[in-house]
């Protein structure tokens, strides 16, 4: 069996992710057909991870993909959001919806809104979404301020997360800079997959090796946050079928898309490829173990602590570095305990200048 260590499974890791390797791919619709799904809790960090993997993209290209419905952004994955491909959002929240749906019951319980008072709610919603075609988070709790809701607090946040996992309402475009809602639409839209029961975890295993290969059971299962029993039932399947090459990274046995295994011999280059991630990148929080891309002595300056995850300077695969955005400059705060290319770096800071600044005059 193939083993890789630790930087040997970064390299192979970053070109699946298309952050590394090389790899650069054509458009948002091609980026999430590759990768699959981004994390989005912050839109502007999403449409930043969909620039590191793209070639000459901008911030009106991530617009028009969203208007488009290529890309949708919804909660997803664990229950957090993330940027999906507009075909797979029925599918996914069939799946995906009713589990953290019910993980969110306690919350809003807490939150003293019972059964009948989120069933008005999401009625109420939908009544306005009905009428108006688009409502932003703003106008829909002013909405929930008329049925009692208190808006001052986190209620209004969970009911609208309770309808878009149930499926009622989605993200579309924003609106004058803010997140909207639409209805989501009766029946499929053209050119919408569907899968369900064990399918649908089998197509969402499947689709994950293919944005991350090699990767296990436990960084699927960490992934998406369902209960381990389908999980264990979907990588099993997808390890007998052929379609999956096993190998091993560190201590967890792995697998890797047969018609990649190729990818496993790519040696490190001279040169090496330089990206900078945004804070919350799903290069670093889809696996299990944060081993492959971050070395334990520099994990405290990526995770500072409080649930941050800082916006990385990627080399290879590794991260090497730190970056923050100010006053239209990119300031840097490097490991030391690599040296990184100041060609490659020089550009990619150029890149996210010019994407930042475009987008800042939309």
């Amino acid at each position: 069996m193939r083993v890789l260590d630790r930087e040997h499974a970064g390299r192979v890791r970053a070109g699946s992710q298309a952050v590394g390797g090389g790899v650069r791919l054509d458009g948002p619709a091609g980026i999430v057909a590759r990768v699959f799904a981004l994390q989005a809790q912050d839109a502007g960090a999403a449409a930043l991870g969909l620039r590191a993997r793209g070639k000459d993209l901008s911030a009106a290209d991530v617009e028009e993909a969203v208007a488009r419905r290529e890309l949708v952004r919804g909660w997803f994955m664990r229950g957090t959001l993330h940027l999906v491909p507009g075909a797979d959002h029925r599918w996914l929240t069939a799946l995906l919806g009713p589990v953290f749906r019910k993980a969110g019951a306690r919350r809003l319980r807490e939150l003293g809104l019972d059964e009948p008072l989120c069933e008005r709610a999401e009625r109420a919603m939908e009544g306005t979404l009905g009428a108006r075609g688009t409502a932003t988070r703003a106008e829909l709790t002013e909405v929930l301020g008329g049925l009692g809701v208190d808006t001052s607090g986190q209620a209004p946040f969970h009911l609208i997360r309770r309808a878009a996992l149930g499926g009622r309402i989605r993200f579309g475009p924003d609106r004058d800079g803010a997140p909207a809602f639409l209805l989501t639409e009766p029946g499929a839209s053209p050119g919408d997959r569907w899968f369900e029961g064990d399918a649908a975890v089998g197509e969402l295993a499947r689709r994950y090796l293919r944005g991350h290969a090699p990767a296990s059971l436990r960084d699927f299962g960490t992934w998406s946050g369902l209960p381990a029993a389908p999980v264990r039932r979907a990588w099993q399947a997808l390890a007998a079928s052929g379609e999956a090459f096993p190998c091993r990274v560190l201590d967890d046995d792995c697998l890797m898309p047969a018609d990649r295994v190729a990818e496993l011999d790519v040696p490190g280059g001279t040169s090496p490829d330089v990206r900078l991630l945004p804070a919350y990148d799903g290069y670093l929080v889809g696996y299990r173990s944060r081993q492959a891309a971050v070395r334990p002595e520099d994990a405290h300056r990526v995770w500072p602590g409080g649930g941050q995850i800082r916006a990385t300077v990627l080399a290879d695969g590794q991260a090497v570095g730190t970056w923050s955005a100010k006053a239209g400059e990119i300031e840097l705060a490097l490991f030391g305990s690599v040296t990184v290319p100041g060609e490659a770096l020089a550009a990619e800071r150029a890149d996210v200048v010019r994407f930042l600044r475009a987008a800042k005059t939309r």
